[in-house]
C-alpha cells in the first residue's frame, strides 16, 4: 500500500507542477484555448494519443470486446491506429490547421459558424459539444474508479472527486500547455506500462504459447457462432461483424470528436505535421494494440469476480480481476498508467467543453455589447474557468449514478457527436460546394438517431448505432449538399485561398537546361 501511495503522490505533484509552470501561456484566450498554437511535434501527437485513449479503453473496451471477440479484438487496435491516427493526421492535420488559422477559428463550433457563414449553426454545435461531452467524461471517471477499488479498496466516489478536483487544478491553471505537457509526460508512462503490463499478465498464464493453447480451448457462446471452439483465438474472431462495428466507431469517431481535432488546431508548423503523424502513429500501435491484445485474453480469467447476480459478465471488472495478482510494484505502475490515460482525457475534454460554451455561446453574446477587447479577454479567461469547473462538478455527479456501463456511455457520446460533426468538417475542408443546409441535416441525424435509440433500442447495440450514424452522415452532407442551392462562391473562394499560398524560395545555383552534355 505504502508503495501504492508513493507512486500516486509523485505522480499528483508532477501534474500540478506541470500547471504552475505553464500558468504564463494561460493569460490570454488564445493562449488557454491553443496555447498560442505553438505546441510542436511531440507535445501534439502525445497529446492527441493520449486524449484517445483512457480508462475507457483500458477498462472499458478492452475487457467487454476481449471477452467477446478473444484476440481478434487486437483489430481494433490497429484500426484505431492506422485509421484514427494515421489517417485522420494524413486527411485532417494540414487542412485543419491553415484553414482554422485563416478563418481564425479556435473551436470546432467557431469552425462550423465562419465557414458556413451561421452562427445558429455554431450555437448549436456548441450545444452538442457540451451536451454529449459529459456522458464521455462519466465514462472515463467510471472506469478509473473501478481500477481504485481493486487497488486500495475504497469507495469509487471518493476516487472520481479526488481526481476530478486535481484535473481541474492544473487546467485551471495551465490551460492547453499544461494539458499538452501533462501528456507527454503521461503518453511516456503509458507506453512503459502497457509493455509491463502485457509481458507480467502473459507470464502469468504459463507463456504466450500456453496462454493461447487455454484460450483455443473456450468455446463460443456468441449467438454469430454458438458453440464453435477455437473462435476466440481466430482471424476475425466469433463475431466479424460487430467488431467492423466497434472498429469503425473508435477509429472514425476520433475525426469528428471536438476535443481530437482540436490538437491539429494548435500545432507549430508543416514539419510539425509531418513529425506528429509518425509518432501519434506509433504511439497507437503501441497503447491501443497493447490493451486490446490484452484484453483477448480476457476468458482466462472466469473469477466470481466478473459475474452478476443473475449470471451475466460485468465487462467492467475483467481487467481490474486480471490484474488483481500481480505484484505490489506493477499494480503501481498500472495505476499511474490509467491515471495518466484517463487524467489526459479529462483534462482534453473538460478544456474543449469550457472554452467552446465560453466562445461560441457567452461571449458570442457579450461581445456585441461590449468593445473594450482587454475587457471581453480577462471576462471571457474568467467564464471559461468557471465553466470548467462548472463541467467538472456535472460530469462527476453523472459518475457517482453511471445509468450503465462504460462501453455504453461513450457508444452514445461519440456516436452523437462524430455523427453530428465528422462529415460536415471533413466535406467543409475538402470540398466548396460543402452547403449550411447539409451541416444542420448532418447535426439533426446525429443527435436524432443517438437520442432515439437510447429509447427505442432499433439498433441493439449503442456501439453499432454509433458506427451507423457516422457513416450515414457521410452520405448526407454530399447529397444534401448537391440538390440544395450553391453557397456564395466569392466567400467560399475567399475561404479556401489559404491552401493557394505562394511559397518564394532561394536557388543558390543551378545547371543551365540547354547545357552541353559533352562538356
Amino acid at each position: 500500500m505504502v508503495i501504492k501511495i508513493v507512486f500516486l503522490v509523485v505522480f499528483f505533484a508532477v501534474m500540478i507542477l506541470i500547471g504552475v509552470k505553464t500558468r504564463n501561456n494561460a493569460k490570454s484566450v488564445d493562449g488557454f484555448v491553443l496555447g498560442g498554437r505553438s505546441a510542436g511535434p511531440w507535445l501534439t501527437a502525445f497529446g492527441f494519443g493520449t486524449s484517445y485513449f483512457s480508462a475507457v479503453v483500458f477498462i472499458g473496451y478492452a475487457g467487454q470486446f476481449g471477452w467477446k471477440y478473444g484476440i481478434a479484438s487486437t483489430w481494433i487496435g490497429i484500426g484505431n491506429a492506422v485509421i484514427g491516427s494515421l489517417l485522420a493526421w494524413i486527411v485532417l492535420g494540414r487542412r485543419t490547421r491553415v484553414m482554422t488559422k485563416h478563418l481564425d477559428s479556435k473551436t470546432m463550433p467557431d469552425f462550423f459558424g465562419k465557414r458556413f457563414d451561421s452562427t445558429p449553426l455554431r450555437i448549436a454545435a456548441a450545444l452538442i459539444s457540451f451536451v454529449f461531452l459529459i456522458p464521455y467524461t462519466s465514462s472515463v471517471y467510471n472506469g478509473l474508479s473501478r481500477l481504485f477499488n481493486m487497488a486500495f479498496n475504497i469507495d469509487y466516489k471518493i476516487c472520481i472527486i479526488i481526481m476530478a478536483a486535481l484535473t481541474c487544478i492544473y487546467v485551471v491553471l495551465g490551460g492547453y500547455m499544461a494539458t499538452v505537457v501533462n501528456d507527454f509526460v503521461q503518453g511516456i508512462i503509458m507506453l512503459f506500462g502497457i509493455t509491463a503490463v502485457i509481458v507480467s499478465v502473459i507470464n502469468s498464464n504459463g507463456g504466450f504459447i500456453t496462454a493461447l493453447t487455454t484460450l483455443s480451448q473456450q468455446v463460443s457462446d456468441n449467438p454469430a457462432s454458438p458453440g464453435l471452439q477455437g473462435a476466440f483465438v481466430s482471424f476475425f474472431g466469433p463475431d466479424p461483424l460487430n467488431l467492423v462495428g466497434v472498429v469503425i466507431l473508435t477509429s472514425l469517431g476520433t475525426w469528428g470528436l471536438p476535443q481530437m481535432v482540436g490538437k491539429f488546431y494548435a500545432i507549430k508548423d508543416e514539419k510539425s505535421i509531418k513529425a506528429g503523424t509518425v509518432i501519434s502513429t506509433l504511439f497507437a500501435i503501441v497503447v491501443a494494440g497493447g490493451c486490446y491484445f490484452l484484453g483477448g485474453f480476457a476468458r482466462l480469467y472466469k473469477d466470481a469476480n466478473i459475474y452478476a447476480e443473475d449470471g451475466s459478465v460485468k465487462y467492467d471488472s475483467i481487467i481490474p480481476t486480471m490484474l488483481e495478482n500481480l505484484n505490489t510494484v506493477l499494480v503501481g505502475v498500472v495505476i499511474v498508467l490509467v491515471l495518466s490515460a484517463s487524467m489526459s482525457t479529462l483534462s482534453s475534454l473538460v478544456l474543449t467543453s469550457s472554452s467552446t460554451f465560453t466562445l461560441d455561446l457567452i461571449a458570442l453574446i457579450g461581445n456585441k455589447k461590449d468593445n473594450d477587447k482587454k475587457q471581453l479577454e480577462k471576462r471571457n479567461l474568467f467564464i471559461m474557468r468557471l465553466l470548467l469547473v462548472f463541467f467538472i462538478i456535472v460530469s462527476v455527479a453523472l459518475s457517482l449514478n453511471p445509468p450503465t456501463f462504460i462501453a455504453q456511455l461513450m457508444g452514445y457520446s461519440w456516436g452523437a457527436l462524430a455523427g453530428s460533426f465528422l462529415a460536415p468538417f471533413l466535406y467543409g475542408l475538402y470540398w466548396k460546394r460543402t452547403t449550411k443546409l447539409s451541416v444542420w441535416v448532418s447535426f439533426i441525424a446525429g443527435v436524432g438517431i443517438t437520442v432515439s435509440n437510447m429509447f427505442l433500442h432499433f439498433i441493439q447495440s449503442p456501439i453499432n448505432a454509433g458506427a451507423v450514424t457516422m457513416l450515414l452522415s457521410l452520405i448526407i452532407v454530399p447529397v444534401v449538399s448537391l440538390i440544395s442551392p450553391k453557397p456564395d462562391k466569392d466567400k467560399t473562394e475567399s475561404i479556401f485561398a489559404c491552401y493557394n499560398e505562394t511559397v518564394t524560395i532561394e536557388k543558390r545555383y543551378s545547371l543551365p537546361e540547354d547545357a552541353d552534355e559533352s562538356n
